[in-house]
């Protein structure tokens, strides 16, 4: 007990002696952390309006004019057995011109000049959202077109590409930059630690001759770059709850749109901002005292 008691306020006396050079430290990690969070944040955002859009994606199946109501209920059977599909919505071509004469308001007369109704009953399908991906929508529309009944089967393919494009590559560009501040925080603790080291060269040099072993000596600056990557993530998180504070109560005020593409990180994620920094910059210190020899 003794021993650890003195770890730590030798790590915290280093900590005062070079409270500059600690505070710039902590900054840097704190700066990185707030940039990845920035961007993991609009990254989550992003991905959570498209999750929403999803969720009102559909393929709309459109009927042959001269189908049989027996055809129409075999089709609706079949969609309502498919475990892809999630929900089915039927609307005849009586429904279908009705909606279109309330679109139209006063330029529904022009419709009264067709001999029928030129508008096809169709079913719209809503597809589970794992199965969203323009490869997998692509084949089950064409299998649905050839379905006896069945004349034509239309999504937003371009609308459903674009979306998916950009998802994957929001998330590829998360883990770039992730792994990049990673290095770029490590690095830095790695650089401090290993200054620290030099600057107490004699200090350690006298602990060496008294029998202290490597362990001894190094474990406070363990203890210091864990200290240094807490508060960093300390900061960095009271930045981001700060920051999505905010744009939530005061922006919104300016831009009411946001409010439909805008969702705040759970707690868990600002209570693992510290965490996420207090292991990089561990793995910076660990690595430091490591590769140095006496």
């Amino acid at each position: 007990m003794k021993i650890l008691r003195y770890f730590f306020d030798t790590a915290f006396r280093n900590i005062r002696i070079d409270k500059w050079a600690n505070l710039l430290t902590i900054i840097s990690i704190s700066i990185g952390l707030s940039i990845l969070c920035a961007f993991v944040m609009i990254t989550f955002n992003m991905d959570s309006v498209i999750q929403r859009w999803s969720n009102s994606f559909g393929l709309v199946v459109y009927l042959n004019q001269d189908i049989s109501k027996e055809t129409e209920a075999s089709l609706q059977k079949r969609f309502q057995q498919d475990s892809d599909i999630t929900e089915v919505t039927y609307i005849s071509k009586e429904v279908a011109l009705e909606e279109v004469k309330k679109s139209l308001g006063t330029n529904a007369v022009l419709i009264d000049d067709f001999n029928k109704n030129p508008l096809p009953s169709t079913f719209e399908l809503k597809i589970k959202s794992s199965l969203l991906d323009p490869l997998v929508i692509k084949k089950k529309a064409a299998d649905l077109k050839t379905l006896f009944g069945v004349n034509d089967v239309l999504y937003g393919e371009k609308w459903l590409s674009s979306l998916s494009v950009i998802a994957k590559t929001m998330k590829i560009v998360a883990i770039v930059f992730a792994c990049a501040i990673f290095i770029a925080t490590t690095f830095t603790t790695y650089n401090t630690i290993k200054i620290f080291f030099y600057r107490r060269k004699e200090e350690i040099k006298t602990l060496k001759l008294l029998g202290a072993t490597n362990s001894f000596t190094r474990f406070p600056f363990l203890i210091e770059g864990l200290f240094v990557g807490i508060t960093g993530g300390v900061v960095s998180a009271l930045f981001i709850l700060g920051l999505s504070s905010f744009t939530t109560l005061k922006v919104i005020e300016f831009m009411p749109s946001i409010k439909a593409i805008m969702a705040p990180f759970p707690l868990q994620v600002y209570l693992l901002i510290p965490v996420t920094g207090a292991f990089m910059s561990l793995l910076g210190s660990f690595i430091a005292v490591g590769k140095i020899r006496y």
